[in-house]
C-alpha cells in the first residue's frame, strides 16, 4: 500500500508530468500553494511540474497572475489569483497575534492604524514601489522604534506591524524590488484585494476541501499542521466534505477521489522530479517517513538538502555547488539515464536561469559546503 500511496502523492502534485504545458497559475491550483522562505523553491516548484522556466514565472508574479502573500499558519506561500482572497482570510489572523505582543511594548491598535493610513497615502501619493526605509522616511514620527525589548520579541519598531496589518488586508502588496522570488528585496505598492467574504468556518471548509485535494489521503493531523487549526476548528471544517478512510490507515480523502484512487496503478517506469526540501509533497504533510525509509541524511523532520523523488518516493537528495556550477547529489537507488537525464536538466535550468539554489533567504554558498561535504563522500 505504502507504494501506491506514494506514487499516488506524488501524481497528485503533479511530479509524474501530468501537469506539463500547465500555467504557473494552473500547477499552484492543482497541485497546491508553494511555500517560498527566500529560496528558489517555488521556481524547482514550477519546473519540475511543468517546465516552466524563469522568465515566464517572473513574468506570472508581474501580471499577479501569481503572487506570493502571507496566508495559512501566517507564512508566506505563492497562490495562484483564483486563491489570493481565500489565502488572505485564512492568514488575516496572523498579525493580531503580533499587534497582541506589541501591546506589552505600550504599542496600542489606534497607533498601528493611524501608522497603516500614513503608509497607504505615501504609497499612493509615491507611483512606485517604496521599501521600507522609503516608508519610514515618508511617514516620519508615526513610525519609532521598540527598543531593546522590542527587539528581543523580534520587533525593532513599529513599521513592521503596519506593513503586516495592511498586507493581511489586502490594501498592499509586496513586490519583489527585481522581479524575482529568491532575493529578499522589497517595495511595496498600494493593492485592493479584498479578503474573502467568506465567513471563518467558511473558510476553514474551503481550505480544507482544497488541502484534501491537493495531499488527500491525509489524517487529520497532516491537516492540522498544514492549517495550524484547533482539533474542535479542524474537525468542524472537514465535517462538510464528508471525506472516506483509507482501509487500514488513519488517512482520509474527498469522496470524488476514492475511485479514481482505488484504481490507480502505481507506474512501471521511473519518474525523476528535483524539488526544493520545503517541496509540497513534503510539506504539505510534514510527515518525511511517508515518502523514504529511515536513512542518516533524512533523520530529521525536514530534509535538510533538496530532494529527489521518484513516483512520490524520495530517492535521492542534491544541493548546487555554485562553484562548480554543477548540482552534487547522493541517489539512493541504483542510477539510470532517466535519473542522470532529471539531474542534468535541473542543473541547467539552475546554472543558466536561476544563478544559484538557495534553499531560503540567509542560504549561500558558504553556508552549504558541508552539505556539499557529506554529498561528496558517498
Amino acid at each position: 500500500m505504502i507504494e501506491k500511496l506514494r506514487a499516488w502523492w506524488g501524481h497528485r502534485q503533479g511530479l509524474d508530468g501530468s501537469l506539463a504545458g500547465a500555467s504557473a497559475a494552473e500547477v499552484l491550483a492543482r497541485s497546491g500553494w508553494a511555500r517560498s522562505g527566500g529560496g528558489c523553491a517555488p521556481y524547482l516548484t514550477l519546473f519540475a511540474r511543468a517546465g516552466i522556466d524563469r522568465e515566464a514565472v517572473d513574468k506570472a508574479v508581474d501580471g499577479l497572475e501569481i503572487h506570493e502573500l502571507p496566508s495559512v499558519r501566517g507564512c508566506v506561500y505563492v497562490l495562484s489569483r483564483e486563491h489570493f482572497a481565500l489565502g488572505l482570510r485564512v492568514g488575516d489572523s496572523a498579525p493580531l497575534g503580533d499587534l497582541a505582543g506589541a501591546a506589552k511594548l505600550g504599542v496600542s491598535e489606534k497607533e498601528i492604524d493611524e501608522l497603516a493610513s500614513a503608509v497607504v497615502a505615501a504609497l499612493s501619493a509615491a507611483g512606485a514601489p517604496l521599501d521600507p526605509k522609503d516608508l519610514k522616511t515618508a511617514t516620519g514620527d508615526l513610525a519609532r522604534g521598540l527598543g531593546e525589548q522590542g527587539r528581543k520579541r523580534g520587533l525593532s519598531s513599529t513599521m513592521p506591524l503596519a506593513l503586516g496589518l495592511l498586507q493581511a488586508q489586502g490594501r498592499i502588496r509586496r513586490v519583489p524590488v527585481n522581479g524575482r522570488l529568491d532575493q529578499q528585496r522589497f517595495g511595496y505598492v498600494p493593492w485592493s484585494e479584498e479578503p474573502s467574504k467568506l465567513d471563518k468556518d467558511e473558510a476553514r471548509t474551503s481550505l480544507a476541501r482544497l488541502y484534501f485535494r491537493w495531499a488527500g489521503p491525509a489524517s487529520m493531523k497532516h491537516f492540522r499542521w498544514f492549517s495550524a487549526f484547533s482539533a474542535a476548528n479542524a474537525k468542524q471544517a472537514v465535517e462538510p466534505l464528508g471525506l472516506e478512510s483509507v482501509e487500514g490507515t488513519e488517512l482520509l480523502m474527498l469522496p470524488e477521489d476514492k475511485e479514481s484512487f482505488d484504481a490507480y496503478v502505481r507506474p512501471k517506469q521511473p519518474s525523476y522530479a528535483l524539488v526544493a526540501a520545503i517541496d509540497g509533497i513534503h510539506l504539505l504533510h510534514r510527515d518525511l517517513r511517508r515518502l523514504v525509509e529511515p536513512r542518516p541524511l533524512l533523520s530529521g523532520a525536514d530534509p535538510e538538502s533538496f530532494v529527489i523523488v521518484d513516483r512520490g518516493e524520495i530517492v535521492g537528495v542534491w544541493e548546487y555547488d555554485f562553484a562548480a556550477r554543477k548540482i552534487v547529489y547522493r541517489a539512493f537507488v541504483a542510477e539510470d539515464t532517466q535519473l542522470r537525464k532529471a539531474i542534468k536538466a535541473t542543473e541547467t535550468y539552475v546554472r543558466d536561469q536561476l544563478g544559484d539554489a538557495r534553499s531560503y533567504s540567509l542560504d549561500s554558498p558558504e553556508s552549504r559546503q558541508l552539505r556539499l561535504e557529506v554529498l561528496r563522500a558517498r
